[in-house]
């Protein structure tokens, strides 16, 4: 697709001029933390972005050393302006962890039960196609065990996140119809496929539950309590809470230009309409704010030792993912906990040691998924040194 929505797992736009972009300047760091850290992420962002894929990258680590963020490359390649701290940015299927949370914790206050069907709560909704609602659990949504149709890789919804804003929204209820206009993938909890289409109808089952759209109710349970200031969920707003850089989505290979010689830039997608990533992926956030998320989860400020077991539940996933979160493995024996986003014009991926000390959030701005190897070093960098 030429747009995205979703995880990378095992899962109206303007033309920049190319006569005002200037080589991208070096990276540079703020931190709190020891000099081999502070040089290991600067190295391990400048790679993120060395190869020319995306214009910018930037990176911030809590850990018990303080706080370290590091930044390359460019934010705007038209102004040459540089990835800042405070920037906002889509974070894509980031937001599949704030719903699984609000759904946990609603599960704890007895307001639902992980074993209720779709239909319980949304009667009617899934159904045609070999979909049946009375068939699939909450649980299997959060698990992406449902067997549901991704709605993303229908190429109505495809054009919709490729193209500008402007058309009217999508609305949840009308991505889940796209879905089940599909032939399910497998018979609910045969196997595990990911679909941005379970959680979806899990910000649908929220609101039927609270009598609140799962936006309010995120920002009640989780974002206020947190102080996540800079988090917000737009609906059908196509622009970014200043402070923000550009997004821009990749074409035909392009990459951000380089030397006097290459003049292929790419596009600018920074105004997007999200309706179609609704609660599969619509948040907005910075990297503070998500680094902070993800420490008080897994330390468990925000549920339950027993919710937060089920989190990182993956029986059900042969070890891929458990409820909005999966984990990382690394070849030092290390194996994080987190999530990763990818929407037009924007990647990101936050993870987090089991106990939640040791946070690392980092993004490019832009779609295109930063080279494997450079990505293995920056986990690598920052969370098997001695």
């Amino acid at each position: 697709m030429a747009a995205l929505l979703g995880a990378a797992v095992p899962g109206c736009g303007t033309q920049a001029d190319p006569g005002a972009a200037p080589t991208p300047p070096a990276a540079t760091v703020r931190h709190s933390g020891g000099r081999d850290a502070e040089a290991a992420l600067q190295g391990a962002v400048r790679r993120l972005v060395a190869g020319g894929r995306a214009p910018g990258a930037a990176a911030l680590a809590l850990d018990g050393g303080g706080t370290r963020f590091a930044s390359a490359g460019l934010a705007n390649v038209r102004t040459g302006r540089r990835i800042h701290e405070s920037d906002r940015f889509r974070a894509g299927s980031i937001t599949k962890t704030f719903v699984a949370t609000v759904v946990l914790q609603l599960a704890e206050k007895r307001r639902l039960g992980l074993n209720d069907t779709v239909e319980e709560h949304l009667p009617g909704l899934v159904r045609g196609q070999g979909n049946d609602g009375r068939k699939i659990t909450l649980r299997q949504l959060l698990t992406h065990t449902s067997g549901l149709f991704d709605f993303a890789g229908d190429q109505r919804v495809a054009r919709r996140l490729a193209g500008p804003p402007g058309a009217s929204p999508l609305t949840p209820r009308q991505l889940v119809r796209i879905a089940v206009g599909h032939r399910p993938q497998f018979a609910p909890g045969a196997r595990w496929h990911y679909s941005n289409t379970n959680y979806v109808l899990l910000g649908l089952v929220v609101e039927r539950v609270t009598g609140r759209p799962y936006a309010a109710e995120t920002e009640r349970r989780v974002l206020t309590p947190l102080a996540l200031r800079g988090t917000s969920f737009p609906g059908t707003r196509t622009t970014l809470p200043t402070p923000h850089g550009r997004a821009y989505a990749a074409q035909n290979g392009a990459r951000h230009r380089r030397t006097p010689r290459d003049r292929t830039i790419p596009r600018d997608v920074t105004d997007l309409d999200p309706s179609p990533a609704s609660a599969a992926g619509e948040a907005i956030s910075t990297l503070d704010d998500l680094a902070r998320f993800y420490a008080a989860l897994l330390r468990g400020e925000v549920l339950g030792p027993a919710a937060l077991r089920r989190m990182r539940d993956t029986t059900a996933s042969d070890g891929r993912y458990g409820m909005g979160l999966f984990p990382v493995r690394l070849s030092c024996g290390v194996t994080l906990w987190g999530h990763n986003g990818r929407i037009s014009g924007s990647y990101v991926q936050v993870v987090a040691t089991p106990d939640g000390r040791h946070v690392l959030a980092y993004r490019l701005n832009s779609d295109v998924l930063p080279p494997a190897a450079a990505e293995r070093d920056l986990l690598k960098a920052e969370f098997c040194r001695t």
